[in-house]
């Protein structure tokens, strides 16, 4: 919005507000206006929370240290979904086609967590929704996202979409994609592999959908999947830049992608709103993010990765999403085997996710959390060596 008011600005001869069209600035404008409004907007949404009586629930069957955290506001995630939606709309240019679609997947897994939440509290379940009826419908956005991205990532302009969509179809569903939709395998200059239009939407689906998933497990303990969603989500802000410049991307060999610079802008405001919720979201926390935030942010970078083309350097990055959620998968999947085998279930890990093993273990929660901080960091920073080492 404010970006469409400089232009005009511009064209009637005050040529300073001609600066907004750097992504650069606009990004840093985002990031510093979605933590104001975190840190304005934080204290108000924590009283009406409370007021509210919206509560987290402690599981029964989770670590005792856990239980004094009960009836500590939850769905804070709110307040990281309205800082980023402002600040997006205010900053980012709003015809371009990336901008909207990160916000819609970003929004729709954030009202899929709204609703789990919602039951949670008001029906007192510590369960939420199944998992049956979250997947459902992260499946129906995930598969709405992942169709249109196949052809918009292919695409030039928004103008050639349907054309190229009508060329596959045309084609007898056999037409290949771009070069620039292809799977790109980090540390290497030219090896990428073609996965077709039923390979990347397979491929776009389970990036979101498994992003959206991992990071909500992961938040588990207070500041712990907020601090490497703002790691991550900035790195990504960076392949954003590169991969959306004819000049960086020829000379970092990188696909470009028109339009994808602006997803700068977005995981600016990402990084801003997600510092801003980590004032309150600190050991001892305030707040919860509830699934509200950790659904949506795990969607938005999902997508995000998908559309810079790097889903194995987000895979690299976000290793502790990664690894948080093979340890609950590993240990549900033992824990069944060995009880229909010996009739009684073993376990692999003390506790899962696995931030709770390391808790039963011994490690206070915030040892636990400032480790998985560094452990992402250095991880963030071997994907950030992928623009080079290639």
């Amino acid at each position: 919005m404010l970006l469409e008011l400089a232009r005009w600005l511009a064209e009637s001869h005050i040529r300073a507000f001609g600066v907004f069209e750097y992504i650069t600035l606009r990004a840093v404008l985002a990031c510093a206006t979605s933590l104001v409004i975190g840190l304005w907007c934080g204290p108000w949404v924590i009283r009406r929370l409370t007021e509210m009586k919206i509560g987290q629930a402690v599981r029964s069957y989770g670590p005792e240290s856990h239980l004094q955290k009960n009836g500590t506001p939850t769905m804070g995630g709110v307040l990281v979904l309205i800082s980023i939606g402002v600040s997006t709309l205010l900053w980012a240019d709003w015809t371009n086609r990336f901008v909207w679609v990160v916000l819609l997947v970003t929004f729709g897994f954030g009202w899929i967590g709204w609703a789990d939440d919602y039951k949670k509290v008001v029906h007192r379940d510590p369960e939420g929704m199944s998992s049956r009826q979250k997947f459902f419908w992260q499946t129906v956005i995930g598969i709405v996202a992942s169709v249109y991205l196949t052809f918009a990532v292919s695409a030039p302009a928004t103008g050639d979409l349907w054309p190229l969509f009508k060329a596959w179809v045309l084609s007898g569903f056999t037409m290949p994609l771009p070069t620039q939709a292809d799977l790109i395998v980090p540390f290497f200059k030219s090896i990428s592999y073609p996965l077709g239009v039923f390979g990347f939407a397979a491929l776009t689906w389970f990036v979101i959908v498994g992003s959206s998933n991992a990071v909500n497990l992961t938040d588990g303990l207070d500041g712990l999947a907020i601090m490497p969603t703002v790691m991550v989500g900035s790195a990504l802000g960076i392949f954003a830049y590169v991969v959306g410049r004819v000049d960086y991307s020829k000379y970092l060999l990188f696909p470009y992608i028109p339009g994808a610079s602006e997803l700068m802008v977005i995981c600016a405001a990402i990084a801003g709103a997600g510092l801003a919720f980590l004032w309150f979201n600190a050991y001892p926390a305030q707040v919860f993010m509830g699934d509200v935030g950790a659904l949506a942010l795990g969607g938005a970078l999902g997508t995000i990765a998908v559309i810079v083309r790097q889903e194995i350097v987000f895979f690299i990055m976000g290793g502790v999403f990664v690894v948080e959620t093979l340890s609950v998968m590993m240990q549900v999947t033992w824990f069944k085997y060995t009880k229909k085998r010996y009739g009684e279930g073993r376990r692999i890990f003390k506790m899962a996710p696995l931030h709770h093993h390391f808790e039963v273990s011994g490690w206070k929660e915030t040892q636990v959390v400032v480790r998985f901080w560094i452990i992402t960091m250095m991880l963030v920073l071997i994907g950030l060596s992928t623009l080079k080492l290639r």
